[in-house]
């Protein structure tokens, strides 16, 4: 990571449980300077956590809507509608909002905040958690090319970033949000599988993770289809081709798919309101 000094901008981020925390924890490594960040909680405890570990500010919404000049809302998206009814009345239309909360539009903060307010809309996922995240961005109708790149450059510090219309968030929700669960699902399966087949849990732990890393790291850097890699590990009548047919047999495929239409359907209901 760069350490680089950021330009002088406070920064506060609203919601600070495990998200918000590597986001800020990951600022920082990067060049903020605590001075310049401020956090808000919903327990003075946890409040209290993050001012010692990081040397931040810890205050209430309003105090930080008013204080900061870009707001990261790293809430939950039911709350989201009561943090915006909160924070209306002492936020100004020159901040910049920055929404990480899955399925909420920018027009759906643009309506509760001031007129012209500008909104950038994030998706990330968990392996922010380590730095490796990928965090999925879009305008609002007032979002300027500069607070697109200013957002790219805060969750920037936790990973990739990939800037799409909003359109395409509710399918990148489900397959990049809700994406790691996915994985986590088939290593579990496969972690049976390990037992059923003879070894101990731990062994066949470590072999599915490593196979994974490995696997997931030649996808990134050899520039090759995925088709052409497990051809690679194909070979005629071995051992992988008849594990693919059984995969094909119980329609995997199909049902990754299934999986992945119904994510995105339900970032859509949360978009709409629905519980």
């Amino acid at each position: 990571m760069s350490q680089t000094r950021k330009p002088s901008q406070t920064v506060a981020v609203l919601g600070t449980g495990k998200i918000g925390e590597a986001l800020l924890s990951g600022m920082i490594r990067a060049g903020w300077a605590p001075a310049d960040l401020l956090v808000t909680t919903r327990r003075q405890e946890r409040a209290d956590e993050l001012r010692t570990r990081y040397g931040v500010e810890a205050l209430g919404n309003a105090e930080a809507a008013e204080r900061a000049d870009t707001l990261i809302l790293a809430c939950k998206p039911q709350d989201m509608a009561g943090l915006l009814d909160e924070l209306a009345p002492h936020l100004s239309a020159d901040r910049l909002v920055i929404s990480a909360a899955a399925g909420i539009t920018t027009s759906f903060i643009e309506e509760r905040l001031a007129a012209g307010t500008p909104v950038v809309r994030v998706m990330p996922n968990t392996p922010v958690l380590v730095d490796e995240g990928m965090s999925v961005i879009s305008g609002g109708s007032h979002a300027t090319a500069g607070d697109l790149a200013h957002a790219e450059e805060i969750f920037g510090a936790v990973g990739k970033t990939l800037r799409v219309p909003e359109t395409q968030q509710d399918a990148c929700t489900a397959l990049s949000g809700s994406g790691p669960a996915y994985f986590y699902f088939l290593v579990e399966a496969m972690t049976d599988a390990g037992i059923l087949l003879g070894l101990p849990r731990d062994k066949a732990h470590d072999l599915i993770v490593q196979a994974a890393i490995g696997a997931a790291v030649m996808l990134r850097d050899s520039g090759e289809h995925p088709v052409k890699l497990r051809e690679n590990v194909t070979s005629p009548a071995g051992t992988t081709i008849n594990a693919i047919r059984e995969l094909e047999n119980h329609g995997v495929r199909a049902a990754l798919i299934a999986a992945l239409e119904a994510a995105r359907d339900r970032s859509r209901e949360l978009a709409s309101g629905s519980s």
